[in-house]
């Protein structure tokens, strides 16, 4: 399962400035722990983010979803779309499965 997470800020981009670094540890212990593929701003930055996560169940993604700084602090609000996927590019292909194993 792959999970893809809308960050979309509830005010404006200074309103999340305070919490930036504590969102940037929250993105980089995901990363290092293999659940976060790829994160970054959207363009224009304005509007938030986007996340593409695997290897975790809906309610699993929820709960880190909840926890990200700029949503507990109120500054952005999560979306969530959870897909299986069903065409996948080899080489992504290669690294989803080897995540599903070492999970196995």
């Amino acid at each position: 399962m792959l999970h893809v997470l809308i960050v979309s800020y509830t005010g404006s981009e200074e309103d999340a400035a305070p919490f930036v670094r504590d969102h940037v540890g929250y993105l980089e212990r995901h990363h290092a722990d293999g659940v976060f593929l790829v994160s970054g701003q959207t363009v224009p930055s304005s509007e938030g983010g986007a996340i593409v996560a695997r290897g975790v169940d809906r309610e699993t993604i929820e709960r880190i979803s909840a926890e990200d700084p700029f949503v507990v602090n109120g500054v952005a609000t999560h979306s969530i779309t959870t897909i299986e996927p069903g065409r996948v590019l080899p080489a992504l292909a290669r690294a989803l499965s080897a995540q599903t194993a070492s999970q196995g």
